[in-house]
């Protein structure tokens, strides 16, 4: 039966739609943020420009990077936004700031202690210059609580509900393979560690620092596994006759990490009276992307979108065209995601129920 209408009421319609969509638009801008803070910790993957005001050979402060950031080139090593910054747009928080870049007063809603080619360990990332590790990260943090914060509150019961409330989330321990232990020309941590211990190393060594954390307030924390390292650029073109294949000897390294990293998650939610620890498990996620990128809508998960040196094993060509559209790419450089990657990952560990457990993030944000 065909429907009737008067076509004389049709611009009035639409212009009632359009007024109905801008106005929830402003209202939803106004909208409280899901979480007061995001504080964010580890390395290049979400890095947001502490590296540029630090003496270290690995910055991403020059074009091509940021060819699809709204600001452009601001220090982090992709194209566009990292998974940190899409979580802080889902909460309803500005991109968390470099914390180093603070000089005055710190804002409320989290600061960014990620610095590029850093790790758990204290040496991994030194022969490159002055970066942050993972004890230098949880002392600055430190700082901004017992220096910054404290002031903003009115007492110890206020910035303890702050920072209970606020999201944690750490990406950190890929530099510790990639530029230590895959290195034993530089770093004799392979010939003193097989994997198991090294992975053990680590293990431990980022369980005290999340430890600290839970002492000076956090209690909702997003730890992100390492990903797929062998089938990076940076490892597999390195390969003789590799024809393109991961190196599945590199990736056999991170999953004995991945492995006991979960289990100390475990451990520390049980033991760590009202925290959540959530295992942000992309390992597997990343690795199925890359073996079938069209289930996913992408279609080059081997090649680096920039032109990068060293036939395309290290970081993007300063100011040398990348790919027409990043979009379909996985990697943006031999080593980090594109935005559209990012988003994914994102998206699953926010929304889904596969990749961040027990509780996604809107879970998290319930408890």
């Amino acid at each position: 039966m065909a429907v009737m209408y008067n076509s004389s009421l049709l611009p009035l319609f639409c212009c009632l739609i359009t007024i109905f969509l801008q106005f929830l638009s402003v209202n939803s801008g106004h909208s409280p943020p899901l979480a007061p803070a995001l504080y964010v910790f580890g390395d290049s993957l979400f890095d947001s420009g502490n590296n540029n005001l630090l003496p270290t050979l690995a910055k991403a402060n020059y074009p091509p990077y940021g060819v699809n950031f709204p600001k452009g080139v601001t220090g982090r090593f992709t194209d566009g936004r990292t998974v940190a910054d899409l979580i802080a747009e889902y909460l309803g928080l500005p991109y968390a700031p470099p914390s180093i870049s603070i000089r005055s007063s710190v804002p409320l809603t989290g600061l960014n202690y990620a610095s590029g080619v850093c790790g758990i360990l204290p040496e991994t990332g030194s022969l490159f210059g002055k970066c942050l590790n993972l004890d230098d990260q949880i002392h600055l943090f430190h700082k901004t609580v017992e220096l910054k914060l404290v002031t903003h509150f009115g007492s110890k019961k206020d910035l303890s509900e702050y920072l209970s409330k606020s999201i944690f989330t750490f990406s950190i321990g890929n530099n510790d393979y990639i530029n230590n232990y895959l290195v034993p020309l530089l770093y004799n941590s392979s010939k003193r560690y097989n994997p198991q211990q090294f992975s053990q190393l680590l293990v431990t060594k980022l369980s005290q620092g999340l430890k600290k954390l839970y002492e000076l307030g956090a209690r909702k924390m997003i730890v992100f596994e390492l990903g797929p390292i062998g089938c990076m650029p940076n490892i597999k073109n390195k390969l003789k006759n590799s024809q393109g294949r991961c190196d599945e000897k590199a990736n056999k390294l991170v999953w004995y990490y991945n492995n006991d990293l979960g289990s100390m998650l475990n451990e520390l939610t049980s033991n760590l009276n009202g925290s959540t620890l959530v295992l942000g498990q992309v390992n597997s996620l990343g690795y199925d992307m890359i073996k079938n990128p069209s289930n996913y809508g992408l279609k080059d998960s081997s090649n680096s979108c920039c032109k990068s040196w060293l036939n395309g094993t290290l970081t993007c060509i300063p100011f040398q065209k990348p790919c027409p559209n990043t979009n379909p790419h996985f990697f943006w450089d031999a080593f980090h995601l594109t935005e559209a990657a990012s988003v994914l990952i994102a998206n699953a560990c926010i929304h889904g129920s596969s990749v961040c457990r027990p509780v996604n993030l809107e879970g998290l944000l319930k408890i």
